[in-house]
């Protein structure tokens, strides 16, 4: 039975219910903002290649992308607030295995395992604050939700540096352990209930079919670059993956409650911040891994100096986030995204034109540009994933966009990798051509891409180290500005159709009366 509260109970409820769920996304961002930073430690730890560290990063983003659809519908049957709580037991449990992690692999399945819990908790972030909270109020949470993605980006790669130059790389992980036991006391405290009356079954055939396909692609995104693009391993993998999708896409169809809604697509503005989801992980969040690695592998500073530098991006991306939050209710959703992702690609292509002379002040202004890019970005972002949909559907439209956020994110890195590992080979090949290392190109890429330039140096004769240090520098910066390219190209791309496709009208007004064609509103139970 639903117990009566007086007036100002269910206010200061609703507010605490805001600060559960901004922690525990704090937590899920400044986790992958940590990681960046302390890649080269935990590569140089153990011996790791490049590939490695990509797992170390996608598995992580496979495992959220792979549930976050079925963590959502869960969260509609089962109750919004418990499957939080569940998935933050989760996430401490994956942070402190992959604290204690004694290979490459284990961390990679540790981190796997981190993402189980993290799916259940971005699942139903959004979910829950946009069933607790209408009209003004929902702006200010969305806005206050949207100021902490930049505060965890502002301060993730200082704190990752000194933890990881301080202490141990291991203590990236070890420092969620507190901040998930806030979050879950909170919760468990605070947080009122909610679930969906109408939602159906957990499609499991479109769990498996979904997970299994981007699973094939990502493996296939990755193994291209060390063996290829024809070796057979890849095809095959890329192959059976797009059967899988398309597998998917008649399950959904086919099926009377699936886990995700294909009919959600009509509407342009959903569709647009699908795109934007995808777009803005696969752009700078995805090439930020390669300029960690440029800057301690290439550059030679140390964790905690490489965090520093990428305050210029943090720090614009906070400032950035907390404005655009204070005029969303003035500006249309088009007019913040869509130039935002314009602001986006002129910062990447600011961040490229490096060349072996390039000092860390190159990407001030590439840095700084493109956190104005991405702070316009997030904090509306969050609208149009929930924005446009009855809230009764809101588990289920938040899982889908950020599911799309762990795709762009597992299949740019992924992508993006590979086409750096051809690229440094190719340039090396070229530029060592003649040489008495030229034999051996192909093994000093895999040094240069696996952070073992110094060790190939001091291998090689004397009269040939000048040369291969030039060459393994101008291929590096060379790679690292053709995948910066891409990224840029990708964000303008997404910036088009985005001002495009998003309207205005698509957006439901909360806590009005539903309309005939919508499902009815559910109303929270009482804890």
């Amino acid at each position: 039975m639903t117990q009566h509260v007086t007036e100002t109970e269910p206010d200061k409820g609703r507010w605490w219910t805001l600060v559960a769920v901004c922690t525990g996304v704090f937590m899920l961002l400044l986790d992958v903002t940590i990681v960046n930073v302390a890649l080269p430690d935990i590569q140089s730890q153990f011996d790791a290649s490049l590939s490695g560290l990509q797992w170390v990063i996608d598995a992580y983003a496979l495992s959220l992308a792979a549930l976050l659809l079925t963590a959502g519908s869960l969260a509609d049957i089962y109750g919004r607030r418990k499957v939080f709580v569940i998935g933050t037991a989760l996430f401490t449990i994956g942070s402190l295995l992959c604290g204690i992690a004694p290979s490459i692999e284990f961390l990679a399945i540790a981190r796997a395992g981190q993402g189980i819990g993290g799916a259940a908790m971005f699942a139903t972030s959004l979910a829950i604050l946009g069933t607790t909270y209408t009209g003004k109020d929902r702006g200010v949470a969305f806005g206050a939700f949207g100021a902490t993605t930049g505060v965890a980006v502002a301060i993730g790669p200082v704190l990752g540096g000194i933890l990881t130059s301080g202490l141990s790389w291991r203590w990236i992980f070890f420092v969620n352990l507190p901040i998930c036991l806030v979050a879950m006391f909170i919760s468990m405290t605070r947080v009122q209930e909610s679930r969906n009356p109408y939602a159906g079954r957990p499609d499991w055939v479109g769990f498996a079919t979904f997970s299994s396909a981007l699973g094939l692609l990502v493996f296939g995104l990755i193994e291209a670059g060390k063996d290829g693009w024809g070796d057979t391993t890849v095809v095959t993998s890329l192959v059976v993956s797009g059967v899988l999708l398309a597998a998917f896409v008649v399950s959904q169809l086919l099926q009377k409650d699936p886990m995700f809604d294909l009919t959600l697509l009509k509407k342009p503005t959903f569709t647009a911040g699908l795109l934007a989801a995808f777009g803005v992980s696969a752009s700078i969040f995805s090439l930020l891994t390669y300029i960690v690695i440029y800057l301690q592998n290439v550059l030679g500073y140390s964790a905690v100096e490489t965090g520093v530098r990428l305050l210029f991006l943090s720090a614009a991306t906070f400032v950035a986030s907390a404005v655009t939050g204070r005029f969303m209710d003035h500006v249309p959703t088009k007019w913040l995204i869509g130039p935002g992702f314009l602001v986006l690609g002129v910062g990447l292509l600011l961040v490229i034109g490096i060349d072996p002379g390039s000092s860390w002040t190159h990407l001030v202004p590439g840095l700084i540009v493109s956190g104005v890019g991405v702070g316009m970005i997030n904090p509306p972002l969050v609208s149009t994933a929930v924005g446009v949909v009855a809230p009764a559907r809101a588990g289920m439209a938040s899982g889908v966009n950020s599911t799309f956020r762990q795709v762009g994110i597992a299949t740019g890195i992924a992508a993006l990798g590979s086409i750096f590992s051809h690229q440094v080979a190719a340039g090396l090949q070229d530029k060592l051509a003649g040489t008495p290392v030229a034999g051996q190109s192909d093994q000093i890429a895999d040094a240069v891409t696996g952070g073992q330039v110094a060790r190939v140096i001091e291998a090689a004769p004397p009269a040939v180290r000048p040369t291969l240090v030039d060459a393994a520098t101008s291929s590096f910066v060379d790679a690292l500005n053709h995948i910066g390219l891409i990224a840029a190209v990708t964000a303008f791309a997404v910036g088009a159709l985005c001002l495009v496709l998003i309207r205005q009208r698509d957006f439901h007004v909360h806590g009005a009366p539903a309309p005939v064609a919508e499902e009815p509103q559910e109303v929270p139970t009482s804890a």
